[in-house]
């Protein structure tokens, strides 16, 4: 199919590790998003959104790593041997992953200080998200032209999808607690704006990406990329059934739902794994047929 790069047992690790990579990101940067908004949470809550982000931002770290390795295998052709070389090595790191590797280490370093329960530790832990999104424009489709438009649009989009995914563990375990409806439901008024970026920016990146409708059914990238937008409407589904079913029930007593709302949760979890696999396929493996 046009657009596929050769895929080969590198090829499919580099997308699983972008993948965690991605996964890593938007918790880690979700942490602050999360905190700095509902700082009326419970404790548990908050300490849950605080410990998941510096997880994240410390198996980001090891990820980023491996991707070292993994792009000087692929490129290089020579295997694990390519994996371990310095020349290598060097090449990636002079290349423009590596200025965004180590913008993304110290976004995710910044992000430690979400432990620190001031103003202080909440305006560095912040701009460790902010910084972590810049990196992500440096590298990938973002490279293209227009270039200031497609890096703003990336950056938006993290930022977007950073604070939905960071929720999603916090909203969990706050269902049965006490405000639980209330915070859910501000989640879910909150949340009605950040789809309608997501909507906005996905589609006009899209579009920058495609140029015409017949090229989305013509090239590799368009199918892995109509396979994304399958996912994403059935978690806005999911989405659209806790605001306006589950959350209500929630908050009138009755008694099942916070079991279902915790099981559409976790189908939330499911489809934004299967949301980043797509996603880290799109700009590991294919090329847009802008590009083309």
């Amino acid at each position: 199919m046009e657009g596929l790069a050769p895929i080969d047992a590198w090829a499919i690790l580099a997308v699983l590790m972008k993948a965690a990579g991605y996964a890593a990101a938007l918790v880690a940067m979700g942490g602050p998003l999360f905190v700095s908004v509902f700082r009326s949470a419970p404790v548990n809550v908050l300490r849950l959104a605080r410990k998941l982000a510096i997880s994240a931002a410390l198996f980001g770290i090891v990820v980023l790593a491996l991707q070292f390795g993994i792009r000087s295998a692929r490129i290089s052709g020579m295997g694990l041997e390519g994996a371990i070389d310095p020349v290598m090595l060097g090449l990636v790191w002079d290349s423009p992953l590596g200025t965004a590797a180590l913008w993304r280490t110290m976004g995710k370093l910044l992000i430690f200080a979400v432990l620190i329960e001031s103003t202080i530790g909440m305006t560095v832990s912040l701009l460790g998200t902010l910084l972590i999104a810049v990196s992500y424009t440096l590298v990938g489709h973002s490279l293209g032209d227009p270039r200031w438009l497609l890096a703003a649009l990336v950056g938006v989009h993290l930022l977007a999808g950073a604070f939905w995914v960071g929720a999603l563990a916090p909203l969990h375990l706050a269902v049965e607690q006490t405000g639980g409806a209330a915070m859910l439901h501000r989640f879910g008024t909150i949340a009605s704006g950040t789809v309608a970026v997501l909507g906005l920016v996905g589609l006009t990146f899209a579009w920058l990406m495609i140029g015409t409708v017949g090229e989305l059914f013509a090239t590799a990238y368009g199918w892995t990329l109509i396979t994304k937008l399958i996912v994403v409407t059935g978690l806005l589904g999911l989405a659209a059934k806790n605001k306006f079913r589950l959350v209500p029930s929630l908050a009138s007593g009755d008694p099942s739902a916070p079991d279902r709302l915790r099981r559409s949760i976790c189908l939330e979890f499911i489809a934004v794994g299967l949301i980043l696999l797509a996603t880290s396929t799109l700009t590991t493996i294919t090329i847009p047929p802008a590009n083309l």
